[in-house]
């Protein structure tokens, strides 16, 4: 690596990424970190603060979760373990128990080698930068506090509080379809647990991937297109009409319909409008990752789409400083503000199932919109080099002669008719390009420049 690269590399965060701490178990995320980062967290908490903590299936989610509770206990934090729940679950679960903060013990989508850290605060709310920054400052001198030890206790009906406050968002006669949804748990946290509530709410549902296995033998746990041909198999030979399938932890989910893969900007363009024109707010909270699809399907009616840092936390605090009608994330992230500020797909799937009639309809809509051709790519770049290497990109970016740069996430290049992201990655040790236009060579043209951009950066800094 060049001396600039060094030099630039110290000022990289060390622990979080732009969805809590990730890392292969054994490897960049050992018990010894989860261990000292989970006594960090517990000195930014007065002593006997009250923390809930839940997994994931993940194979090595004890042994994260002996590793966090140890460090948490160590600083006088008093434990509650809630067990195996779906992130939206334990995120709606602090702010209702009253705890002052949730602890997800998950790599979401990550495959099942990984696992992580993720924080909610009192308010269910994702821990700001500012939150994890502290926890990092304190981290890096280990600073922890001394304290007498917490106390632990368990409580695996805690679920039930979260099943019940969905299921009465929908009562009797909100679904209106005549035909069955195949739900795909990825043998993730949802499994046994999503079936359940849209069994409840009245749904015709098939279960499918609906063991808890942290090895997730059924599909890859990131749910999309090429991840989802068997469960597309599934749902053709028991002729349902749609399918929902979730990621590891249940924070994202994706559809199918009869056709197929329905899409990711393409749902979460139709999920906007209906919460756009449900509570009259004209903004919609997104990503620099997110396509101009939304832009489309709200022109009519006034909203404007702003874009910020990618992660769902991100997401979640522009959707409270906007008091927007919903946040959204193309991989199937989806803030809903009038149940709280926190990912939850099973109720965003709900709301969507409850305002369709017929299994086509959703693709039928999409269909009378522009047609947008989506690329997607990554660069391996090591985790040390990212900063360099974006700041390298961001001052040759002009040369691409870009209509508009928006810089606060990677660079996204806005061009008349297209645009451009090129973007670290806050979990994985890559560097991502994605491409939109109205035509698919075009697209192409575009990524593939992107690319070369990337490439011959990293090979100039990275030696």
């Amino acid at each position: 690596m060049t001396d600039r690269a060094r030099e630039t590399a110290k000022s990289a965060p060390r622990l979080f990424g732009s969805s809590g701490i990730r890392g292969v178990v054994g490897e960049d995320l050992s018990e010894e970190l989860c261990l000292d980062v989970a006594r960090a967290i517990g000195s930014t908490l007065p002593p006997h603060s009250k923390v809930c903590i839940a997994t994931d299936t993940r194979v090595s989610r004890e042994v994260i979760n002996d590793a966090v509770t140890t460090g948490l206990r160590d600083t006088g934090i008093d434990i509650t373990h809630l067990g195996i729940l779906p992130t939206p679950a334990l995120a709606f679960l602090t702010g209702r128990m009253g705890f002052d903060t949730g602890v997800m013990i998950t790599a979401s989508h990550n495959p099942y080698q990984f696992n992580g850290i993720k924080l909610f605060d009192a308010g269910s709310i994702g821990y700001s930068r500012a939150q994890e920054m502290e926890i990092e400052r304190i981290y890096d001198k280990r600073d922890f506090r001394n304290s007498s030890r917490g106390s632990l206790e368990r409580n695996l009906e805690a679920r039930e509080d979260y099943l019940r406050f969905v299921a009465n968002r929908f009562p009797e006669g909100s679904f209106s379809q005549g035909f069955s949804i195949v739900v795909d748990a990825a043998n993730g946290a949802a499994a046994g647990f999503a079936s359940d509530l849209f069994t409840r709410v009245g749904l015709d549902v098939i279960p499918l991937n609906d063991e808890p296995d942290g090895l997730f033998p059924g599909r890859n746990p990131e749910p999309k297109e090429d991840t989802l041909e068997g469960t597309f198999e599934f749902m053709r030979q028991h002729n349902a009409g749609l399918a929902v399938c979730f990621d590891g932890d249940a924070d994202r989910v994706v559809f199918l319909d009869e056709e197929g893969f329905l899409g990711l900007n393409e749902v979460i363009a139709f999920a906007a409008r209906l919460a756009v024109v449900r509570s009259g707010k004209k903004k919609v909270a997104a990503t620099v990752e997110t396509g101009n699809m939304v832009d489309l399907v709200l022109n009519d009616l006034g909203a404007e789409v702003v874009r910020g840092k990618v992660g769902d936390v991100y997401v979640a605090h522009l959707v409270r400083e906007l008091d927007a009608a919903i946040g959204v994330e193309p991989a199937g992230v989806y803030i809903m503000p009038e149940i709280g500020l926190y990912p939850d797909s099973m109720f965003a799937a709900l709301t969507l199932l409850s305002k369709i009639d017929s299994a086509g309809e959703i693709r039928s809509y999409l269909r009378q919109i522009p047609r947008l051709y989506s690329q997607q790519d990554k660069v391996s770049c090591p985790n040390i080099a990212k900063t360099a290497v974006m700041n390298e990109i961001e001052e040759s970016a002009a040369g691409l002669e870009p209509r508009h740069v928006n810089a606060l996430d990677g660079l996204r290049l806005e061009f008349d008719d297209s645009w451009m992201l090129i973007r670290a990655s806050g979990t994985e040790p890559l560097i991502r390009v994605n491409a939109e236009s109205g035509s698919e060579v075009e697209t192409e043209a575009l990524l593939n420049s992107g690319i070369e951009i990337v490439r011959s950066t990293i090979a100039r800094l990275v030696a």
